[in-house]
């Protein structure tokens, strides 16, 4: 069976040597200190280790059930949910107005990511209430947020986003749901949703659906869809449940992984609705919390690896085979174990590289949401914004392909379901399809954040990259030559790529497009680069404080210079690849495929 260890001593140095969150000035970040997040990782642990891991084979060979129009989960599932519920975590970062905790969002994404590496498909289940938590505190009324968001908070209710139908994914504006208006304010809604995670479930009393649906008569397109709370449950108005709701599960998706989490069809047959916002503006109501959500995804994604490395690794120090080609390391023994041997350490370190430095990036991100929302800081919120796609896109990718390297890690072992590695796999793979796929992010960077506003948040992260350089930059020169050299040279890569955009992309669109998922790419080694370079920064720092562990700030360095050599040079294959144009991706005609 898979073991998990939560990363807690790593954690910490993102958020206080390399973040430095109580200096940072934004608002809640100053109770932020090391005896405070220590204390909340610690208990967040305790739950992933002992209690959600255990269960994530279960989930995995047991699967959920349809019975009756009942979700059974499986075994166990209950019981962590309500130890999840007690522990109030759930509610971390939730409004304290409806019974939140109130702490930053980058708490909530520390804490996640133990949870998702723990138990991805058993995570999602709160994942999902809280992003409808979001959508309905951002854009609900009064009323809304005082009848269903306490409930939400606390788990007790669940929550679910409606989008995806039988006929059309990203395109939403094919929607073909009806929410038909009634003289008493209610619609009423009818279709079918397809894809809806923890659509049904046995864990809560009541499910709060959130369902995009066109009310007739309006626009065309995406500009004519609303949004509705759809209960499963009506609510009375002292609280309590009322009748059922005509809304039914009618039937399970068969998967490839998450087998733990229900992934629902969705049946609305006049079922009662209510508008959440203003009539036809239900796209704007749920972009509200897409970069949380897309973001949430990016860290599934690399937190598949995480756990699937942690496994890897274990399994290396003690699998005895083969010599060390220098001389035995183990010459009592039959045989040294596969950590001799160098490309076994290639696989492992490009695993641990890509997991430590996605950790940062996300934390970052994170950190940058907070801003945004709790000083009010554009800058921030555009920063941020562009940022999202590549979070989601190119961590999803390579949590994915980390995954993959610590199953091959373990050879024939690693394709066995007992080791547990070919489930990350398969729970890994869906991060790359939902919340937009890849493909999707991509055209959603290039296409869109690049130009926002003018291009300026674009050149604010070129500034940001141009001053960490000019900032430290002369202080030691194996420093410049082995992280900012070639974090400058990837920069000017992404810079040509994105000129390369601008200089032939207006007079063919196709020339940007045919680049973009290698653009997405650029641009994460390059934030992963500034990552690993801001990450040297803060262990070369703490190595000299009284204490320090020199073992673990060391091993920092050494992964970073890594990274820096073996990964991050990258940048110039995709940069190749965008500047060979459309030519080549277009040529075919649709018949010679």
């Amino acid at each position: 069976m898979p073991s998990y260890t939560a990363p807690v001593k790593d954690m910490q140095f993102v958020l206080h040597d390399v973040l430095d969150v109580s200096s940072t000035g934004i608002p809640g970040y100053d109770e932020l200190d090391r005896d405070t997040t220590a204390a909340i990782l610690d208990e967040a642990a305790k739950l992933a280790e002992n209690v959600l891991a255990p269960l994530n084979p279960v989930g995995d060979a047991q699967g959920c059930t349809l019975e009756n129009g009942v979700v059974r989960t499986p075994d166990g599932f209950l019981d962590a949910f309500n130890q999840m519920r007690e522990g109030g975590w759930p509610a971390l970062d939730c409004d304290p107005e409806y019974g939140g905790q109130g702490l930053p969002y980058l708490v909530s994404t520390a804490v996640g990511e133990m949870f998702s590496s723990a138990n991805m498909a058993f995570n999602m289940y709160q994942g999902l209430t809280h992003g409808a938590y979001n959508a309905i505190h951002a854009h609900g009324s009064d009323e809304q947020k005082a009848t269903y968001l306490p409930k939400m908070v606390s788990c007790e209710w669940g929550g679910t986003m409606n989008l995806t139908e039988p006929h059309c994914g990203t395109d939403l504006g094919l929607i073909k749901t009806k929410a038909e208006p009634q003289e008493d304010g209610t619609y009423k809604i009818t279709g079918s949703k397809i894809w809806i995670s923890a659509g049904e479930h046995d864990m809560v009393d009541n499910i709060i659906h959130l369902v995009l649906a066109k009310i007739p008569g309006g626009p065309e397109g995406v500009k004519g869809i609303s949004l509705f709370i759809v209960p499963k449950f009506m609510v009375n108005q002292d609280g309590s449940l009322g009748d059922r709701n005509a809304v039914t599960c009618g039937g399970l998706e068969h998967k490839m992984g998450i087998h733990g989490n229900a992934t629902c069809v969705m049946n609305y047959d006049g079922a009662t609705g209510f508008l959440v916002g203003e009539a036809h503006k239900g796209m704007r109501a749920m972009f509200t919390m897409m970069n949380e959500a897309r973001l949430g995804v990016g860290l599934q994604g690399y937190a598949q690896g995480a756990v699937a490395y942690q496994n890897a690794l274990g399994f290396a120090k003690d699998r005895l085979q083969g010599r060390d080609v220098t001389g035995a390391k183990n010459p009592e023994g039959p045989a040294d174990s596969i950590m001799v041997h160098p490309d076994v350490r290639r696989n492992l370190m490009d695993q641990k590289a890509l997991t430590e430095g996605a950790r940062a990036f996300v934390f970052w991100g994170a950190s940058l949401i907070d801003q945004a929302h709790r000083s009010g800081d554009k800058d921030a919120e555009g920063v941020i914004s562009l940022l999202t796609p590549v979070i989601k896109g190119f961590l999803t990718d390579k949590g994915f392909e980390t995954a993959v390297l610590a199953q091959q890690t373990l050879g024939g072992s690693g394709f066995t379901r007992e080791w547990g590695l070919e489930q990350f796999v398969r729970d890994a793979r869906i991060t790359m399809i939902y919340e937009g796929t890849n493909g999707i992010q991509s055209l959603d960077l290039v296409g869109r954040k690049l130009a926002q506003d003018g291009g300026k948040h674009v050149m604010a992260f070129f500034d940001m990259v141009k001053r960490f350089i000019a900032e430290h930059k002369g202080q030691d020169e194996a420093f410049d030559a082995q992280f900012l050299e070639p974090l400058k040279a990837a920069s000017k890569d992404l810079q040509q790529a994105g000129m390369f955009f601008m200089q032939n992309g207006m007079k063919n669109p196709n020339e940007a497009l045919s680049g973009s998922y290698d653009f997405m790419h650029l641009f994460g080694h390059v934030c992963l680069g500034l990552m690993w370079a801001r990450m040297a920064v803060a262990a070369k720092a703490a190595l000299d404080g009284d204490g320090a562990d020199r073992a673990f700030l060391n091993a920092k360095i050494a992964t970073g210079r890594y990274y820096m050599a073996r990964q991050l040079p990258a940048t110039r294959t995709h940069l190749a690849r965008i500047e060979s144009g459309a030519e080549t991706v277009m040529a075919l005609d649709v018949e010679s495929f």
